[in-house]
């Protein structure tokens, strides 16, 4: 019998059309012969469809008429099955649209890739693909994550978290903190985004101001760190859960101006974002890259083997791509930030490490199924007669508990 993969993208967040490509993307690679799929796309308010239409890249050039013409679902646990329920109809009275054995979720950014779609995903139980929630978390917060990567000994820029309560109530104070601690330039970031989207090169005081407000555009903390001024960045992945993890080939993507952009990510050169043909023959990057790296054999190994310990560290599962940097002046490496879920699942630097689109998503899966059959062997609750004392007069007249 057939693995029914339900296949969740979109959501309310900035990145919600490059999930879309990336999921359809994968759908498109899937085993049919292995695996049932059932794609679930998210809209920007947070609502669920199904239908014939959902799995079409097409269909998204008209996102109302695709909506109009599909069915909103919500999942819930009916026989020991998640079960996708449609929400059309009168309470009390939905209609089993379909099941899932497993979710995958391809998804990018806060509000879904942040440990939010995954512990809804645990709540029923499924089985789910990728990092768990305090991984998901952890990795989108770049703040929280340099801290936990900077404990363990694993190099990474100075930084100075920034709110935006702080920054309104004394913007002067904050800029001459931020110019004490750092000389120009400065880079700018939102804390919790993805896809460079808010992120700024400052070169003096006024620039800095103008991305500070850019940041705040997209998030309520910010980070700022030291620009480094001869920089070479460089990608790499890494697939594997607790047990067992290894690291793909190096990329060195191609930039247009002093940062990789959003528009060279996905837009540049006005060519179309990724590509959704089977065999995997595009990926997200439409500005182009290096593949491989063109770094030394000593640099690609530390590399390799700072992506696996970051891994290991967060604690992550499946497939996730590390974004390093590279001080050509000092020759230090550093981890600049971390994607529990990347643009194309990082599938072109595993075709070029030798292991195509199908069999990554495949091992994905698997992964997945193996973690949900060890967490069923753990103790999550005991029975407790706790409860059998307690009153609601007890309850009103105060109770404490232990």
């Amino acid at each position: 019998m057939k693995i029914k993969v339900g296949v969740f993208f979109g959501g309310k967040s900035v990145e919600h059309e490059v999930s879309i490509i990336t999921a359809i993307q994968a759908i498109e690679n899937m085993d049919k012969d292995k695996y049932d799929i059932v794609p679930i796309y998210i809209t920007k308010d947070n609502k669920m469809y199904c239908g014939d239409l959902i799995g079409d890249i097409s269909n998204y050039k008209d996102i109302d008429n695709l909506l109009k013409n599909s069915t909103q679902i919500s999942l819930a646990q009916k026989d020991n099955k998640v079960v996708l329920l449609r929400c059309d109809k009168k309470i009390y009275q939905n209609e089993v649209y379909d099941y899932i054995d497993i979710a995958f979720p391809i998804v990018h950014g806060t509000n879904v890739e942040d440990g939010t779609l995954q512990g809804f995903l645990k709540m029923f139980n499924l089985p789910y693909v990728g990092s768990d929630v305090i991984s998901s978390s952890v990795g989108m917060d770049k703040y929280v994550c340099k801290c936990v990567l900077k404990d363990n000994n694993i190099p990474i820029l100075e930084c100075k978290c920034i709110s935006a309560k702080d920054y309104n109530e004394d913007s002067d104070n904050t800029i001459k903190e931020i110019e004490t601690k750092f000389s120009y330039p400065v880079i700018v970031k939102p804390i919790n985004l993805g896809s460079s989207v808010g992120i700024k090169i400052a070169k003096n005081q006024e620039e800095l101001k103008d991305a500070i407000e850019n940041a705040f555009v997209y998030a309520r903390k910010i980070l700022v760190e030291r620009a480094i001024k001869n920089l070479k960045e460089i990608n790499c992945s890494v697939v594997g859960d607790y047990e067992f993890a290894k690291a793909s080939e190096c990329e060195e993507p191609v930039k247009t101006d002093e940062i990789l952009s959003y528009n060279d990510k996905y837009i540049s050169g006005g060519k179309k974002v990724g590509g959704i043909k089977a065999g995997g023959t595009k990926h997200m990057n439409a500005g182009g890259l290096k593949l491989p790296a063109e770094i030394s054999d000593e640099e690609r190994t530390k590399i390799q083997e700072l992506a696996i310990k970051t891994f290991e560290v967060l604690g992550c599962s499946g497939v996730i791509r590390i974004d390093f940097m590279i001080d050509q002046d000092t020759k230090e490496i550093y981890v600049n930030e971390v994607n529990t879920i990347p643009g194309s699942l990082s599938f072109h630097l595993w075709k070029a490490a030798g292991l195509n689109y199908t069999k990554l998503l495949d091992e994905l899966i698997d992964l997945a199924l193996k973690r949900n059959r060890e967490e069923k062997n753990i103790t999550y609750s005991f029975d407790s007669n706790i409860l059998s004392g307690v009153s609601m007069k007890s309850l009103k007249g105060g109770t404490k508990l232990k």
